[in-house]
């Protein structure tokens, strides 16, 4: 299922999304309920809850009018260029937890670490999925 971008239609502002703790903060308090029934699973559980703590506090994705931009706090680390696209999918609809896109030469998984609602606007908008 190929993706489309038509570059006259797509917006012109830069949006950066806001961070969401909301799987950060469930993970670690889950951790804390099976504490003390299964304590190395839970240990595991806040260990990763954590490191997501930290990815939503410093990880922002921002859509440009080309390209989806990942920076960690002011550093880009990777661009992801809307015309290698293929498809994207965001996971779970009543509680968006993954966000899967793919590339022409690669795929990616990301965490919801950010407003879905406004991931799925911004998909919706720059990067539309094709009509089978």
């Amino acid at each position: 299922m190929p993706v489309t971008t038509t570059t006259s239609s797509l917006p012109s502002q830069t949006v950066e999304l806001a961070p969401s703790y909301a799987i950060p903060l469930v993970l670690v308090a889950a951790s804390i309920g099976l504490l003390f029934v299964q304590p190395w699973v839970s240990l595991a559980i806040a260990i990763f809850g954590l490191f997501l703590l930290f990815q939503a506090a410093t990880i922002r994705l921002q859509f440009t009018e080309t390209a989806l931009d990942v920076y960690r706090s002011q550093t880009l680390i990777r661009r992801f260029p809307y015309q290698e696209w293929q498809n994207w999918q965001i996971f779970w609809t009543p509680v968006p937890i993954l966000f899967y896109f793919k590339e022409v030469k690669s795929i990616h998984f990301l965490p919801v670490l950010f407003d879905p609602k406004m991931l799925k606007t911004c998909l919706e908008q720059r990067c539309p999925k094709a009509s089978a």
